[in-house]
C-alpha cells in the first residue's frame, strides 16, 4: 500500500460518525448493511449519511451494492486488511535486537 492511500483512509476514519459507521460495516460481516438501517441506528439525516458513505467509499473502505431499491454498504475487508497491514508491516523494524534475557537481568 503507498503512503498516501494509507493517509487518505486514516484520515476518512479520522471523523467520530465514519469511524462509528466504518465499524458497524465491519461488524455486519459480508452480508453488509441496507442504507436505511445505517441511517437509523446512526440517528443522522440521510444527506448527512450519504456524505459519509461517500468519503469512506472514495477511499476505498466501503462497497456498495444496489439490489432492487436498496443500496447495501459493505466494509472491504482487503483495504482494511492493507491498511492494518500497512501499519503493522513495519513494527519495530528499525529498533535494536531485543536483548537476551540473561543481558536483561543483569
Amino acid at each position: 500500500m503507498k503512503l498516501e492511500q494509507a493517509a487518505k483512509q486514516l484520515e476518512a476514519l479520522g471523523n467520530p460518525t465514519r469511524l462509528n459507521l466504518y465499524r458497524m460495516l465491519v461488524r455486519s460481516g459480508d452480508a453488509g448493511r441496507p442504507v436505511g438501517s445505517l441511517q437509523e441506528k446512526l440517528g443522522i439525516a440521510a444527506s448527512t449519511l450519504s456524505h459519509h458513505l461517500h468519503r469512506l467509499v472514495l477511499t476505498g473502505l466501503v462497497t456498495q451494492e444496489r439490489q432492487a431499491t436498496t443500496l447495501i454498504c459493505r466494509a472491504n475487508y482487503p483495504a482494511m486488511n492493507g491498511l492494518i497491514g500497512f501499519l503493522a508491516d513495519e513494527c519495530c523494524a528499525d529498533a535494536a535486537c531485543n536483548p537476551s534475557e540473561e543481558e536483561a537481568v543483569a
